[in-house]
């Protein structure tokens, strides 16, 4: 039996969320095109039976992208993602095919004019990893890449900044060389017990989730700066014979932002709400009840005590 945690690191918008929700069978983290969806590290775990491999349990663990932060919450982030490596017993680093074009350039030299949407390369959290920590590299979207000869020269690019345990082309949101990552991962980890019960999906309480699921329809249903100033705290969540009864406050940073989010009449929150009722009550399997208020919060992504109180507090430790 083998046992151990995978930290799933890389960019935004590689599909790391993706192909967590692939491996576990469930769509339990959010998703959207938005960059920077995910803001918390989120443990989801998988139970492998293989006879070629052995039985095993993997805590994966999807951690935020790194980007270059315009605050202190982007900051924060970054840190969270640092923080999960250390405590890792494998990283998965997980990049996509919109990349090769901009390794091509920076091999020859000349300016690389499609740099990453967050502005910091691949080369450079490779170089975040520790240098002892056993490391798939899984290079997502290949459904994508119409001319699939570039990729074996984009490969042998990507092993010469670091040996990598094994490289495996993935599609996450069609589950194409899932299979193979498991197998990979689990030649990795230590020979150990198990540590969670095979019903259990992840150790984050179902008011996570609630903050979540009602942010995740934010993202999807609203553009440009609306998703990113958006935070959620919960008012109070109670189990009752009727269902799961929330409610939720919805933080944005400016006036404008809150009459774009409540639109006309309410139609837009209305929205929102009924979309995240539905996702709270298939992963609890029971009625959901929920009641949403929006709060203009000035400035809440850059000041320490307001990002607490919202919930996204500074990892103990790490770098900037």
């Amino acid at each position: 039996m083998r046992y151990g945690t995978i930290a799933i690191i890389g960019r935004t918008n590689v599909g790391k969320s993706t192909f967590l929700n692939h491996v576990l069978g469930m769509p339990l983290a959010i998703v959207s095109r938005q960059p920077q969806t995910t803001r918390d590290a989120l443990l989801g775990v998988v139970n492998f039976v293989n006879q070629e491999a052995g039985d095993a349990q993997i805590a994966f663990v999807d951690t935020p992208g790194f980007h270059r932060p315009k605050n202190e919450l982007g900051r924060r982030m970054n840190l969270e993602a640092q923080e999960t490596l250390r405590g890792a017993d494998v990283a998965l680093f997980m990049t996509d095919i919109y990349q090769i074009g901009a390794m091509a350039k920076a091999a020859k030299n000349l300016p690389v004019a499609a740099k990453t949407r967050d502005d910091r390369s691949d080369a450079e959290l490779i170089a975040l990893i520790p240098k002892e920590l056993p490391t798939l590299l899984v290079v997502n979207k290949i459904d994508r890449l119409k001319d699939k000869g570039r990729l074996l020269p984009y490969l042998v690019q990507m092993n010469e900044l670091r040996s990598f345990q094994a490289t495996i082309p993935i599609s996450a949101i069609s589950g194409d060389g899932a299979d193979r990552v498991l197998l990979e991962a689990v030649k990795l980890l230590p020979e150990a017990e198990k540590a969670f019960p095979d019903d259990e999906v992840t150790d984050r309480p179902v008011s996570f989730f609630a903050r979540e699921y009602i942010r995740e329809q934010v993202l999807v249903s609203f553009d440009k700066e609306v998703p990113h100033a958006v935070a959620v705290t919960l008012d109070s969540i109670q189990e009752r014979t009727t269902g799961l009864h929330v409610s939720a406050t919805i933080h944005v940073e400016k006036v404008g932002q809150r009459s774009i989010l409540v639109g006309r009449g309410g139609e837009k929150i209305k929205e929102v709400g009924t979309l995240a009722r539905q996702r709270l009550s298939e992963l609890t399997e029971q009625p959901v009840h929920l009641k949403l208020f929006v709060r203009v919060t000035e400035r809440w992504r850059n000041v320490p005590r307001q990002l607490a109180e919202l919930g996204y507090t500074a990892p103990t430790s790490g770098g900037s």
